[in-house]
């Protein structure tokens, strides 16, 4: 079974390539430093409700919506 954290980042990474974003837009648009977007969709990052926050948000879609199906 796959870890929590490496479910989140194959979401945020399917999520950012079909809006079309480079790992630098999403950075930009969700107010991340661009070095942290690799480490989330590899799975190495643990991170924060802040954080969810500002991808969902990024992506113009609800909490629910990024977290659904982890």
């Amino acid at each position: 079974m796959k870890d929590i954290r490496t479910k989140f980042g194959v979401k945020v990474k399917d999520l950012r390539i079909s809006k079309g974003y480079s790992q630098e837009k999403l950075a930009e648009l969700s107010d991340l430093d661009r070095t942290y977007i690799p480490g989330i969709e590899s799975g190495k990052r643990n991170v924060s409700l802040v954080v969810i926050e500002k991808i969902a948000k990024a992506f113009k879609i609800r909490l629910s919506e990024l977290l659904n199906d982890l």
